[in-house]
């Protein structure tokens, strides 16, 4: 589904990401972990497109997508939710929502929210016509994946979904991501820092530390060690 090689990516002259290598196998679920300020953020802004790459090798489904605009990225079936959500403050709930039909690679754009999307995240449902800037922290999460998710991506790419969050939205979206899971038509890259997270719904699992993996391997081997100590200031 991605297969990375090589990727040197960073801000102007400065190079976060040195020669990271990693893939996502259809349909699994891969959780990326590290420090803050290690590269997590730049490789999924680069994987989407929104930083291009210095070096190294992007490809999606087998092609190589290395040089492909974000806008492109979308519509070959890439889902992306940022770390601080980015929903528009003054649309509200369904025009965020109907937003994410833009990525539509082709076909009919849909003329209602697809019901399971709402299904996952009931409070939308009810808040369909409120403005997104009235909604909370949590809610606008909630937005957020449900925004990536009604392009039907066969790709998401979520950036710390849970942070600073109260526990109950925490949950939900923990629930979301295992459905995701389940369903095998999605596969998905997910930053997360919680190792009870990780274990429990991860196949696989990447470190990265000052811009390059120094761990890799099976959720279900993880050595809690081992990451708390790329994971521990």
């Amino acid at each position: 589904m991605l297969e990375i090689e090589g990727l040197c990516s960073g801000y102007g002259e400065s190079l976060v990401l040195r020669s990271v290598s990693l893939t996502v196998e259809p349909g699994q679920v891969v959780c990326l972990m590290g420090r803050n300020g290690v590269g997590k953020t730049t490789l999924m802004k680069s994987i989407m497109g929104l930083l291009r790459s210095k070096n190294g090798v992007i490809r999606y489904n087998g092609a190589d997508i290395t040089r492909l605009p974000p806008d492109k990225r979308a519509k070959a079936g890439i889902g992306y939710v940022p770390q601080g959500r980015e929903i528009f403050g003054q649309l509200t709930v369904e025009e965020n929502l109907r937003l994410g039909f833009e990525s539509i690679g082709s076909g009919p754009i849909p003329k209602r929210i697809p019901e399971d999307v709402l299904d996952m995240f009931p409070i939308l449902r009810d808040f369909l016509k409120r403005r997104g800037g009235d909604l909370s922290g949590g809610q606008q999460q909630q937005l957020a994946i449900a925004r990536a998710l009604v392009s039907r991506p066969t790709l998401l790419l979520l950036d710390e979904p849970m942070e600073g969050i109260q526990p109950s939205i925490v949950q939900l979206i923990e629930e979301v991501i295992a459905s995701i899971k389940a369903a095998r038509k999605t596969s998905v890259l997910l930053v997360e820092q919680s190792l009870e997270f990780a274990t429990a719904i991860a196949d696989h699992y990447y470190v990265l530390d000052k811009g390059t993996v120094v761990a890799s391997g099976s959720a279900s081997e993880l050595s809690a060690d081992e990451v708390k100590m790329h994971l521990t200031v």
